[in-house]
């Protein structure tokens, strides 16, 4: 499946839009641009995000609002713009969320409650349309080996600059976008990633007290945690 999803790369027509989804308009942009190029939209996926790691009592607010505005309101805003297009194909809406929007993790409040926000709001975009054909993803990959805790805001908005987690041995970004890509064709409902990721879910449906403890100890474990 991967290997067919990379030959496709390769040979695909494209189109790159300069965007930033805190913003309404472009957003709007972005969606008038691709159904110009290719004339329909089969699937929207919102992947856009930026993480942070500060405890909740030492974080400027200001970068709450600032994860809020990208990972929740580019979702909202891409989402809204498509969703005609998309009803009219029967296509699939998709958010790339987390496991932190199942469990809260530590040092993350604005990045886990953006992420609780959006499977609230896909989940909601699905029951409304359940009727009309549309397809809707919520996908969790778990760790994945990227850029993004690289960028992570710190407690003052200032990047953090290097990731606290040993990159190599985490889920490639290129699996995670076969997985999806798989579950986009079977047309499922969720998508969570990595044996941690799965057993987190799982438990913290039957044992959330235990699971907090859990959650708690493995990323204290994180070099420079904000919580030791």
């Amino acid at each position: 499946m991967l290997d067919e999803i990379t030959s496709s790369w390769n040979t695909a027509d494209y189109l790159s839009v300069q965007a930033d989804v805190t913003r309404e308009k472009d957003c709007r942009t972005l969606v008038e641009a691709a159904l110009e190029k290719f004339g329909r939209i089969d699937v929207m996926i919102n992947n856009a995000g930026i993480s942070m790691r500060a405890l909740f009592e030492d974080v400027d607010l200001e970068v709450i609002r600032k994860l809020i505005d990208t990972n929740f309101w580019g979702t909202v805003y891409c989402s809204k713009y498509a969703l005609p297009y998309l009803l009219k194909t029967r296509g699939s809406l998709v958010g790339v969320s987390s496991v932190a929007g199942y469990k809260g993790l530590p040092g993350r409040t604005g990045y886990s409650a953006s992420k609780f926000a959006i499977h609230g709001l896909l989940e909601v975009i699905r029951i409304e349309n359940m009727k009309k054909g549309l397809h809707v993803l919520i996908a969790c990959p778990g760790f994945t080996a990227s850029n993004i805790r690289n960028i992570a805001l710190s407690k003052d908005g200032s990047s953090q600059g290097e990731t606290p987690l040993d990159e190599s041995k985490l889920m490639p970004a290129e699996t995670v976008a076969g997985h999806i890509c798989d579950a986009i064709e079977k047309r499922k409902n969720s998508l969570v990633l990595t044996t941690m990721g799965k057993m987190t879910v799982l438990l913290n449906k039957f044992f959330p007290k235990f699971m907090d403890g859990m959650v708690y100890n493995h990323m204290a474990k994180e070099a420079d945690s904000p919580f030791k």
